[in-house]
């Protein structure tokens, strides 16, 4: 899970659903799986899973790093609303699950615009 820098209200309507593909492509491309995506708003939630060869940190700044990228590339005009050249905030919240809690985890994130409204 991770922010749009200083919580704008950024991801909404075409930006929010070119994200998800991104987020999607980035993930076939470098070999790991989205196993569940929501975006909100103001930040994603992500279910990622990927090999021992794949480093959490990794994966995040490629998601981050290549969304932030092709986003600005579609939609200049995030530039204005974000200003200092940076859509998400540095940081960012993970956590490992096991099988038992994975359906909990999908739940949750299937959820998060349900609970935003």
């Amino acid at each position: 899970m991770w922010c749009v820098k200083y919580r704008h209200k950024v991801l909404k309507d075409e930006i929010a659903e070119f994200l998800k593909e991104v987020l999607v492509e980035t993930a076939i491309l470098y070999k790991f799986r989205v196993e569940s995506l929501e975006v909100v708003e103001d930040h994603v939630h992500v279910l990622v899973s990927a090999t021992p060869q794949h480093t959490i940190p990794n994966i995040v700044k490629m998601l981050k790093g290549i969304s932030a990228r092709k986003l600005f590339l579609k939609f200049p005009q995030l530039k204005k609303k974000i200003w200092g050249g940076h859509l998400w905030n540095p940081s960012y919240f993970v956590s490992t699950v096991s099988e038992n809690t994975e359906a909990q985890v999908k739940n949750y994130i299937q959820n998060q615009n349900a609970e935003s409204v």
